[in-house]
């Protein structure tokens, strides 16, 4: 187990359980967070360290979102809007924040979030990066920007509509009302609803466990495919995949995967191979 500012890491049994580990301040993200989260994804991933992920929180809320503290430090750059060098500081401290994000999409591995009691702000930014979302049936989602006089700009909007009608989106960012956990589910946005944390830490790590049983290659391609088919045209993603497994397919897997089921036993598969760059 690795102890960071902002995070607890324990990896084992091929997955890794990041845990935002700040409950003192309801896991507010403060600067810390957006150098250690992309640095734990990528370490993870690069070296092949776990074949799945799954992030949740300590104590009663998931995550407040971002901590006001860095509106008020250097990290906001010029406070004068007239300052030469307010508008290319903003748009380079967003496209910064943006990026630990879009980290998790971009990570090889499946990543799932486990959310207790409420999810504010840049905690929904965080959970529509991941694969899936499971959530307490105490938890809630908030796009609170509208509550502050801002407009999320972290990764919310692009994300959140592949998971849900545009109409709801609207609403939930016009008025920032909470939207419980079964509406979160009926709506598309989490994939099961736990009675409490506990129950829901036991459903995600076996679901975990059984996604780490398969063949790690094939999971890459599977997560691949299924975002560049939500980016592109039909046609494109079929040629995409076509190409995919011209390259990728390995028949030695395959066989061994078949093997494996048809003698009740777990497969021996080969991991992802670490990235030299």
């Amino acid at each position: 187990m690795t102890d960071y500012s902002c995070f607890t890491v324990d990896i084992a049994d091929n997955i890794a359980h990041i845990i935002l580990s700040r409950p003192e301040k309801r896991n507010a993200m403060n600067r810390a967070f957006w150098d250690e989260l992309p640095k734990i994804i990528t370490d993870i991933d690069d070296n092949s360290r776990a074949r799945v992920i799954v992030i949740s929180a300590q104590g009663p809320v998931f995550s407040a979102g971002i901590d006001l503290a860095m509106f008020t430090n250097d990290v906001a750059g010029p406070k004068d809007k007239n300052h030469p060098q307010y508008g290319a500081h903003f748009y380079e401290t967003a496209r910064k924040l943006q990026h630990s994000f879009t980290t998790i999409e971009n990570c090889r591995i499946p990543v799932l979030a486990a959310i207790q009691g409420g999810c504010y702000g840049g905690g929904v930014d965080l959970i529509t990066a991941c694969d899936m979302r499971y959530g307490t049936e105490d938890s809630f989602i908030t796009i609170y920007e509208i509550i502050v006089g801002m407009t999320a700009d972290v990764g919310t909007f692009p994300r959140i509509l592949n998971h849900m009608p545009e109409g709801v989106v609207r609403e939930l960012a016009y008025t920032g009302r909470k939207m419980m956990a079964q509406e979160c589910k009926s709506r598309g946005l989490y994939n099961e609803v736990f009675a409490d944390h506990a129950a829901m830490m036991d459903g995600v790590m076996m679901l975990a466990k059984t996604i780490a049983k398969n063949p790690p290659l094939a999971v890459y391609g599977c997560k691949r495919a299924i975002t560049y088919g939500r980016d592109h045209s039909t046609a494109d993603a079929l040629d995409h995949i076509a190409m995919w497994n011209m390259s990728m397919l390995n028949p030695i897997e395959m066989m061994e995967a078949m093997q494996a089921k048809g003698q009740k036993r777990a497969g021996k598969f080969a991991d992802l191979p670490k990235r030299s760059v």
